[in-house]
Protein backbone atom coordinates (compact mmCIF):
# COMPACT_ATOMS: atom_id res chain seq x y z
CA UNK A 1 0.00 0.00 0.00
CA UNK A 2 1.43 3.21 -1.18
CA UNK A 3 1.62 6.00 1.74
CA UNK A 4 -0.15 9.22 0.22
CA UNK A 5 -0.40 12.59 2.43
CA UNK A 6 -3.84 13.43 3.03
CA UNK A 7 -4.03 16.59 5.05
CA UNK A 8 -7.72 17.03 4.85
CA UNK A 9 -8.20 13.81 6.91
CA UNK A 10 -6.68 15.39 9.68
CA UNK A 11 -8.74 16.67 12.69
CA UNK A 12 -9.82 20.49 12.76
CA UNK A 13 -8.16 22.39 15.61
CA UNK A 14 -10.21 22.88 18.53
CA UNK A 15 -12.30 25.79 18.76
CA UNK A 16 -11.18 28.54 21.91
CA UNK A 17 -13.68 28.08 24.64
CA UNK A 18 -15.75 31.05 25.44
CA UNK A 19 -16.36 32.26 28.66
CA UNK A 20 -18.83 34.66 30.17
CA UNK A 21 -18.54 38.13 31.01
CA UNK A 22 -18.65 37.14 34.74
CA UNK A 23 -16.01 34.40 34.35
CA UNK A 24 -13.43 36.92 32.57
CA UNK A 25 -14.09 39.51 35.19
CA UNK A 26 -13.67 37.87 38.10
CA UNK A 27 -10.10 36.07 36.44
CA UNK A 28 -8.90 39.82 35.09
CA UNK A 29 -8.77 38.79 31.64
CA UNK A 30 -11.70 41.31 30.59
CA UNK A 31 -10.26 43.81 27.58
CA UNK A 32 -11.81 47.52 28.77
CA UNK A 33 -10.13 49.73 26.96
CA UNK A 34 -9.78 52.63 29.96
CA UNK A 35 -7.05 55.13 28.56
CA UNK A 36 -8.65 55.27 25.31
CA UNK A 37 -12.07 56.07 26.62
CA UNK A 38 -11.14 58.22 29.35
CA UNK A 39 -12.51 61.57 27.09
CA UNK A 40 -16.08 60.00 28.50
CA UNK A 41 -14.98 59.64 31.89
CA UNK A 42 -12.97 63.75 32.20
CA UNK A 43 -16.20 64.78 30.54
CA UNK A 44 -19.11 63.38 33.14
CA UNK A 45 -16.40 64.34 35.67
CA UNK A 46 -16.51 68.17 34.63
CA UNK A 47 -19.99 68.62 33.74
CA UNK A 48 -20.75 67.36 38.02
CA UNK A 49 -17.83 69.23 38.86
CA UNK A 50 -19.47 72.20 36.80
CA UNK A 51 -23.06 72.02 38.40
CA UNK A 52 -21.40 71.38 42.05
CA UNK A 53 -19.79 74.98 41.45
CA UNK A 54 -22.65 76.31 40.47
CA UNK A 55 -24.92 75.23 42.68
CA UNK A 56 -22.34 76.13 45.76
CA UNK A 57 -22.40 79.46 44.19
CA UNK A 58 -25.92 80.00 43.75
CA UNK A 59 -27.53 77.92 46.44
CA UNK A 60 -24.44 77.68 48.92
CA UNK A 61 -24.36 75.10 51.56
CA UNK A 62 -26.94 73.94 54.58
CA UNK A 63 -24.60 74.63 57.27
CA UNK A 64 -25.68 72.93 60.34
CA UNK A 65 -25.86 74.75 63.67
CA UNK A 66 -22.18 73.89 64.93
CA UNK A 67 -21.34 76.01 62.15
CA UNK A 68 -23.42 79.06 61.65
CA UNK A 69 -24.00 79.33 65.49
CA UNK A 70 -27.49 80.19 66.85
CA UNK A 71 -30.63 78.71 68.73
CA UNK A 72 -32.16 75.38 67.77
CA UNK A 73 -35.44 74.13 69.19
CA UNK A 74 -37.23 70.26 68.87
CA UNK A 75 -40.23 69.41 69.64
CA UNK A 76 -43.52 66.70 68.87
CA UNK A 77 -44.80 67.60 65.34
CA UNK A 78 -47.89 65.62 66.59
CA UNK A 79 -50.86 67.99 66.62
CA UNK A 80 -48.71 71.50 65.78
CA UNK A 81 -48.86 72.76 62.19
CA UNK A 82 -45.93 74.98 60.92
CA UNK A 83 -48.13 78.03 60.87
CA UNK A 84 -48.63 77.64 64.60
CA UNK A 85 -44.71 77.79 64.51
CA UNK A 86 -44.00 80.76 63.07
CA UNK A 87 -46.81 82.18 64.66
CA UNK A 88 -44.93 81.46 68.29
CA UNK A 89 -41.64 82.62 66.36
CA UNK A 90 -43.23 85.67 65.43
CA UNK A 91 -44.83 86.60 68.86
CA UNK A 92 -41.07 86.59 70.14
CA UNK A 93 -40.22 89.10 68.02
CA UNK A 94 -38.04 86.37 65.38
CA UNK A 95 -38.78 86.50 61.67
CA UNK A 96 -40.03 83.24 60.41
CA UNK A 97 -38.74 83.68 56.95
CA UNK A 98 -35.25 83.55 58.09
CA UNK A 99 -36.22 80.44 60.57
CA UNK A 100 -35.26 76.93 59.91
CA UNK A 101 -37.97 74.72 59.89
CA UNK A 102 -37.59 70.78 59.59
CA UNK A 103 -39.28 67.53 60.09
CA UNK A 104 -37.44 64.72 61.31
CA UNK A 105 -38.45 61.25 61.30
CA UNK A 106 -37.81 58.84 64.24
CA UNK A 107 -39.37 55.91 66.19
CA UNK A 108 -41.37 58.04 68.46
CA UNK A 109 -42.69 59.72 65.34
CA UNK A 110 -42.33 63.22 63.62
CA UNK A 111 -40.39 66.00 65.48
CA UNK A 112 -39.99 69.92 64.07
CA UNK A 113 -36.64 71.55 64.39
CA UNK A 114 -36.35 74.61 64.00
CA UNK A 115 -32.60 76.67 63.94
CA UNK A 116 -32.53 80.65 64.30
CA UNK A 117 -30.07 82.65 64.77
CA UNK A 118 -28.42 83.63 67.86
CA UNK A 119 -31.22 85.02 70.65
CA UNK A 120 -30.92 85.97 74.28
CA UNK A 121 -31.74 83.41 76.80
CA UNK A 122 -35.06 85.66 77.77
CA UNK A 123 -36.36 84.79 74.13
CA UNK A 124 -35.01 81.01 73.71
CA UNK A 125 -36.90 80.39 77.63
CA UNK A 126 -39.83 82.15 76.05
CA UNK A 127 -39.88 80.25 72.99
CA UNK A 128 -39.26 76.58 74.10
CA UNK A 129 -42.29 77.72 76.44
CA UNK A 130 -44.64 78.77 73.56
CA UNK A 131 -43.53 76.06 71.75
CA UNK A 132 -44.54 73.44 74.89
CA UNK A 133 -47.77 74.96 75.34
CA UNK A 134 -48.74 75.00 71.31
CA UNK A 135 -47.82 71.12 70.88
CA UNK A 136 -49.53 70.36 74.11
CA UNK A 137 -46.32 69.16 75.98
CA UNK A 138 -44.17 69.55 79.08
CA UNK A 139 -41.19 72.54 78.55
CA UNK A 140 -38.91 69.63 79.27
CA UNK A 141 -40.18 67.67 75.84
CA UNK A 142 -38.82 70.79 74.04
CA UNK A 143 -35.21 70.20 73.87
CA UNK A 144 -32.82 73.47 73.35
CA UNK A 145 -29.50 73.82 71.87
CA UNK A 146 -27.66 76.99 71.52
CA UNK A 147 -24.19 77.31 70.12
CA UNK A 148 -22.19 80.39 69.63
CA UNK A 149 -20.59 81.53 66.11
CA UNK A 150 -17.12 81.17 67.06
CA UNK A 151 -17.58 77.62 67.77
CA UNK A 152 -18.57 77.43 64.14
CA UNK A 153 -15.54 79.26 62.94
CA UNK A 154 -13.59 76.90 65.03
CA UNK A 155 -14.57 73.82 63.92
CA UNK A 156 -14.67 74.94 59.98
CA UNK A 157 -10.62 76.09 60.73
CA UNK A 158 -9.53 72.65 61.88
CA UNK A 159 -11.43 70.90 58.67
CA UNK A 160 -9.37 73.17 56.40
CA UNK A 161 -6.29 72.70 58.07
CA UNK A 162 -7.03 69.06 58.47
CA UNK A 163 -7.44 68.47 54.67
CA UNK A 164 -4.32 70.79 53.42
CA UNK A 165 -2.64 68.39 56.01
CA UNK A 166 -3.78 65.27 54.89
CA UNK A 167 -3.09 65.88 51.21
CA UNK A 168 0.48 67.13 51.76
CA UNK A 169 1.24 63.69 53.64
CA UNK A 170 -0.41 61.74 50.54
CA UNK A 171 1.50 63.92 47.65
CA UNK A 172 4.65 63.17 50.38
CA UNK A 173 3.99 59.23 50.48
CA UNK A 174 3.01 58.52 47.25
CA UNK A 175 5.74 60.24 45.76
CA UNK A 176 8.44 58.05 47.59
CA UNK A 177 6.72 54.95 47.15
CA UNK A 178 6.10 55.35 44.04
CA UNK A 179 6.60 58.79 41.99
CA UNK A 180 5.44 61.95 41.67
CA UNK A 181 3.39 61.30 38.54
CA UNK A 182 1.26 59.22 40.69
CA UNK A 183 0.70 61.47 43.39
CA UNK A 184 -0.54 64.19 41.02
CA UNK A 185 -3.36 61.77 39.98
CA UNK A 186 -4.36 60.74 43.41
CA UNK A 187 -4.45 64.32 44.42
CA UNK A 188 -6.77 65.32 41.13
CA UNK A 189 -8.99 62.17 42.23
CA UNK A 190 -8.93 63.61 45.61
CA UNK A 191 -10.11 67.39 44.92
CA UNK A 192 -12.05 65.73 42.36
CA UNK A 193 -14.26 63.72 45.32
CA UNK A 194 -14.07 66.64 47.32
CA UNK A 195 -16.06 68.60 44.84
CA UNK A 196 -18.57 66.80 43.78
CA UNK A 197 -19.28 65.84 47.04
CA UNK A 198 -19.56 69.12 48.23
CA UNK A 199 -21.67 70.28 44.96
CA UNK A 200 -24.50 67.21 45.59
CA UNK A 201 -24.49 68.24 49.31
CA UNK A 202 -25.45 71.64 48.06
CA UNK A 203 -27.95 70.53 45.15
CA UNK A 204 -30.15 68.35 47.48
CA UNK A 205 -29.87 70.72 50.92
CA UNK A 206 -28.74 68.07 52.76
CA UNK A 207 -27.35 69.28 55.97
CA UNK A 208 -23.37 69.85 56.90
CA UNK A 209 -22.80 68.79 60.12
CA UNK A 210 -19.34 68.33 62.26
CA UNK A 211 -20.41 64.02 61.47
CA UNK A 212 -20.42 65.43 57.85
CA UNK A 213 -16.49 66.54 58.06
CA UNK A 214 -15.46 63.55 59.81
CA UNK A 215 -17.19 61.20 56.73
CA UNK A 216 -15.78 63.27 54.39
CA UNK A 217 -12.09 62.68 55.83
CA UNK A 218 -12.85 59.03 56.00
CA UNK A 219 -14.39 58.62 52.56
CA UNK A 220 -11.14 59.98 51.22
CA UNK A 221 -9.20 57.63 52.77
CA UNK A 222 -10.74 54.78 51.42
CA UNK A 223 -10.78 56.80 47.95
CA UNK A 224 -7.15 56.94 48.65
CA UNK A 225 -7.18 53.10 49.29
CA UNK A 226 -8.80 51.93 45.76
CA UNK A 227 -6.13 54.25 43.97
CA UNK A 228 -3.13 52.55 45.40
CA UNK A 229 -4.53 49.15 44.69
CA UNK A 230 -4.85 49.83 41.23
CA UNK A 231 -1.04 51.97 41.04
CA UNK A 232 0.47 49.12 42.62
CA UNK A 233 -0.66 46.73 40.11
CA UNK A 234 0.32 49.10 37.47
CA UNK A 235 3.30 50.05 38.91
CA UNK A 236 4.41 46.23 39.20
CA UNK A 237 3.38 45.09 35.04
CA UNK A 238 5.45 48.48 34.09
CA UNK A 239 8.68 46.78 35.62
CA UNK A 240 7.82 43.58 34.21
CA UNK A 241 7.13 44.28 30.64
CA UNK A 242 9.07 47.75 30.61
CA UNK A 243 8.69 49.82 26.95
CA UNK A 244 7.35 46.63 25.21
CA UNK A 245 4.26 47.89 25.20
CA UNK A 246 2.79 51.19 25.92
CA UNK A 247 1.95 52.52 29.18
CA UNK A 248 -1.84 53.06 28.03
CA UNK A 249 -1.61 49.34 27.65
CA UNK A 250 0.05 48.60 30.66
CA UNK A 251 -2.74 50.18 32.23
CA UNK A 252 -5.23 48.90 30.49
CA UNK A 253 -4.12 45.21 31.61
CA UNK A 254 -3.92 46.59 35.52
CA UNK A 255 -7.22 47.96 35.43
CA UNK A 256 -8.76 45.15 33.91
CA UNK A 257 -7.22 42.66 36.67
CA UNK A 258 -8.14 44.80 39.81
CA UNK A 259 -11.35 45.67 38.49
CA UNK A 260 -13.32 42.95 40.49
CA UNK A 261 -11.67 43.49 43.33
CA UNK A 262 -12.38 47.24 43.12
CA UNK A 263 -15.98 46.39 43.14
CA UNK A 264 -16.20 44.37 45.46
CA UNK A 265 -14.20 46.43 48.02
CA UNK A 266 -16.71 48.75 46.93
CA UNK A 267 -19.65 46.74 47.74
CA UNK A 268 -18.44 45.42 50.93
CA UNK A 269 -17.56 49.13 52.41
CA UNK A 270 -21.29 50.70 50.70
CA UNK A 271 -23.39 47.60 52.15
CA UNK A 272 -23.21 48.64 55.62
CA UNK A 273 -23.16 51.94 55.27
CA UNK A 274 -26.40 51.32 53.33
CA UNK A 275 -27.84 49.57 56.48
CA UNK A 276 -26.30 51.98 58.95
CA UNK A 277 -28.52 54.99 56.86
CA UNK A 278 -31.68 52.82 56.89
CA UNK A 279 -31.76 51.18 60.17
CA UNK A 280 -30.04 53.97 62.08
CA UNK A 281 -31.26 56.74 60.49
CA UNK A 282 -34.44 56.11 59.36
CA UNK A 283 -35.51 53.29 62.14
CA UNK A 284 -34.09 54.12 64.87
CA UNK A 285 -34.02 57.93 64.08
CA UNK A 286 -30.43 58.69 65.13
CA UNK A 287 -29.68 62.50 63.15
CA UNK A 288 -26.26 61.96 63.88
CA UNK A 289 -26.22 58.30 62.34
CA UNK A 290 -27.84 60.13 59.13
CA UNK A 291 -25.60 63.10 58.54
CA UNK A 292 -21.92 60.21 58.83
CA UNK A 293 -23.99 57.49 56.73
CA UNK A 294 -24.70 59.53 53.93
CA UNK A 295 -21.43 61.38 53.72
CA UNK A 296 -19.97 57.76 53.61
CA UNK A 297 -22.24 57.10 50.69
CA UNK A 298 -21.67 59.78 48.66
CA UNK A 299 -18.36 59.53 49.07
CA UNK A 300 -17.68 55.62 48.71
CA UNK A 301 -19.48 56.04 45.18
CA UNK A 302 -17.23 59.01 44.14
CA UNK A 303 -14.10 57.45 45.31
CA UNK A 304 -14.67 54.35 43.57
CA UNK A 305 -15.34 56.04 40.67
CA UNK A 306 -12.62 58.68 40.53
CA UNK A 307 -10.16 55.41 41.45
CA UNK A 308 -11.19 53.80 38.33
CA UNK A 309 -11.88 56.54 35.42
CA UNK A 310 -10.05 59.67 37.38
CA UNK A 311 -6.41 58.89 38.56
CA UNK A 312 -5.45 56.11 36.75
CA UNK A 313 -6.35 57.50 33.08
CA UNK A 314 -4.58 60.55 34.41
CA UNK A 315 -1.24 58.71 35.40
CA UNK A 316 -1.50 57.28 31.64
CA UNK A 317 -1.43 60.79 30.04
CA UNK A 318 1.32 62.08 31.57
CA UNK A 319 3.44 58.48 31.69
CA UNK A 320 2.69 58.65 28.09
CA UNK A 321 4.90 61.69 27.48
CA UNK A 322 8.00 60.00 28.37
CA UNK A 323 10.38 58.99 26.30
CA UNK A 324 10.97 55.40 26.16
CA UNK A 325 6.82 55.55 26.27
CA UNK A 326 6.88 57.96 23.69
CA UNK A 327 9.30 55.28 21.17
CA UNK A 328 7.16 52.29 22.18
CA UNK A 329 4.10 54.33 21.10
CA UNK A 330 5.98 54.98 17.88
CA UNK A 331 7.50 51.75 17.45
CA UNK A 332 3.87 49.42 18.06
CA UNK A 333 2.01 52.26 15.91
CA UNK A 334 -1.25 54.28 17.17
CA UNK A 335 -3.33 51.11 17.99
CA UNK A 336 -3.44 49.74 21.26
CA UNK A 337 -1.62 46.22 21.63
CA UNK A 338 -3.73 43.17 21.81
CA UNK A 339 -4.41 42.31 25.54
CA UNK A 340 -3.32 38.53 25.16
CA UNK A 341 0.00 39.84 24.02
CA UNK A 342 0.30 42.48 27.38
CA UNK A 343 -0.69 40.02 29.50
CA UNK A 344 1.49 37.31 28.25
CA UNK A 345 4.30 39.91 28.30
CA UNK A 346 3.59 40.68 32.14
CA UNK A 347 4.17 36.44 33.15
CA UNK A 348 0.07 35.89 33.23
CA UNK A 349 0.17 33.77 30.45
CA UNK A 350 -1.83 33.17 27.21
CA UNK A 351 -3.10 30.37 24.84
CA UNK A 352 -3.79 32.56 22.27
CA UNK A 353 -1.71 31.93 18.89
CA UNK A 354 -1.81 35.62 17.94
CA UNK A 355 0.00 36.78 22.00
CA UNK A 356 2.51 33.79 21.98
CA UNK A 357 3.41 34.72 18.05
CA UNK A 358 3.70 38.31 19.33
CA UNK A 359 5.87 37.57 22.22
CA UNK A 360 7.78 34.72 21.01
CA UNK A 361 7.69 35.03 17.32
CA UNK A 362 6.20 34.04 13.90
CA UNK A 363 4.92 30.64 14.43
CA UNK A 364 6.19 27.54 12.69
CA UNK A 365 3.71 25.26 10.73
CA UNK A 366 3.73 21.83 11.63
CA UNK A 367 4.37 19.25 9.65
CA UNK A 368 2.20 17.19 7.84
CA UNK A 369 1.91 13.84 8.66
CA UNK A 370 1.54 11.25 5.83
CA UNK A 371 -2.09 9.29 6.53
CA UNK A 372 -2.27 6.11 4.60
CA UNK A 373 -5.50 6.29 2.66
CA UNK A 374 -8.56 4.96 4.32
CA UNK A 375 -7.21 5.68 7.66
CA UNK A 376 -8.34 8.61 9.98
CA UNK A 377 -5.23 8.51 11.95
CA UNK A 378 -1.42 8.26 11.48
CA UNK A 379 -0.03 4.41 11.86
CA UNK A 380 1.51 3.53 15.17
CA UNK A 381 4.96 3.01 14.92
CA UNK A 382 6.71 -0.02 14.67
CA UNK A 383 8.58 -1.32 17.74
CA UNK A 384 12.68 -1.16 17.41
CA UNK A 385 13.94 -4.81 17.62
CA UNK A 386 16.29 -5.65 20.35
CA UNK A 387 19.94 -6.03 19.36
CA UNK A 388 21.08 -9.64 20.23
Amino acid sequence: MTDILDTAALPPAAAPRKTSIFHRLYHGETTFDYVGKRRYGFWFSAALITISLLSLFTRGLNLGIDFEGGVAWELPAKGVSTQQVDDVLSKNGIDPISAKIQTVSGPSGDRYRIQVAAQPIAVQDAVRADLALAAGVPADEVSLTSVGPTWGNEISGKAERALVIMLIVIAIYISIRFEWKMAVGALVAVVHDVLISVGIYSLFGFEVSPATVVAFLTILGFSLYDTIVVFDKVHENAKRIGNRATYADIVNLSMNQVLMRSINTSLAAVLPVLSLLIVGSLLMGAVALQDFALALLVGLITGSYSSIFIATPILAVLKEREPKYKAARAKLGRSSTDPAVVRAMAGIGSSTPSAMATVAGPAVAPRPVAVPVGLTHPPRPRKKKRRT
